[in-house]
């Protein structure tokens, strides 16, 4: 059994987000990853998707997510320990936590029982220190739709325009943008810099980039521990692009900026950026 990771016991730094995506399959992969996330120290773990392979199961969600991520989990019921008096964990749904392999005849139901988060759980919002969070569901069985004219997302219009924060970053699994294997994801090209947004962030392409578009920031961050993806082709504005290794990304918000690091299990810094 690998040990949840161990950040309980330390003082994390406020407002540190650890960003992971495209983990959750136990493994060597996924445990390197954990051990990374959890020298940083954060406050919060935020994931862009893809928390339970191969198909969602409630069987196997416990082993996927709590087995590394349990302290930072609010209303833990599951087998690793006690868990968090207070959410740290945020995920974002993605196609496998909605039963993508079709061997989960309840959708994301074992996701929702599993999670205690704001809002209807699908689509939420939550105000993590300077950062407002925002997240969104951007798969086909979203039952509020997934397109830039749908109910969801006239919803995160409204909360990004009314939203007071000094940064505004927009989560959700499929990238708008993304020369991997999976490609981009055109559904998922809404308006976020004209309703305020700061940093987008996603998942699904098994690989890291970060792609400068229209005056906005947007990073695919797919290598928290499954079968990493091959590169195939840069999109525009493609700043970085890398998937030989597993690896996270860290944001450390203040008043003047809102940086970031993608970082490999093994150390390796393959990014360093910054929204001013």
């Amino acid at each position: 059994m690998v040990p949840a990771l161990l950040s309980t016991m330390l003082t994390p730094v406020p407002g540190r987000i650890a960003v992971i995506g495209d983990y959750g399959f136990a493994s060597p992969g996924l445990a390197g990853v954990a051990k990374l996330v959890s020298g940083w120290r954060p406050e919060y773990i935020v994931t862009t998707g893809d928390n339970n392979y191969d198909g969602g199961s409630a069987s196997t969600i416990d082993r996927n997510i709590g087995q590394y991520f349990a302290p930072y989990i609010g209303n833990y019921r599951g087998r690793y320990g006690p868990g968090s008096s207070r959410n740290r964990f945020f995920p974002v749904l993605g196609n496998h936590d909605w039963g993508d392999k079709g061997n989960n005849p309840h959708g994301a139901d074992p996701y929702l029982s599993y999670f205690s988060l704001p809002g209807n759980e699908r689509y939420y919002d939550v105000v993590l220190g300077k950062v407002h969070l925002f997240v969104v569901d951007s798969d086909r069985n979203e039952p509020d739709g997934n397109s830039a004219s749908s109910i969801q997302a006239r919803w995160l219009e409204g909360r990004l325009k009314a939203s007071k924060a000094r940064w505004k970053v927009v989560a959700f699994h499929h990238p708008p943008y993304s020369g991997g294997e999976s490609g981009s994801a055109p559904h998922m090209r809404w308006p976020f810099r004209e309703w305020g947004a700061n940093l987008v962030l996603s998942g699904h392409d098994h690989t890291y980039q970060r792609i400068e578009y229209q005056g906005l920031t947007y990073i695919v961050n797919g290598l928290g521990g499954a079968r990493r993806y091959a590169l195939k082709r840069k999109v525009p504005g493609t700043a970085v692009w890398f998937s030989a290794e597993h690896g996270a990304m860290v944001l450390e918000p203040s008043e003047r900026s809102l940086k970031g690091r993608f970082v490999t299990s093994a150390g390796k810094v393959v990014d360093t950026f910054s929204v001013d």
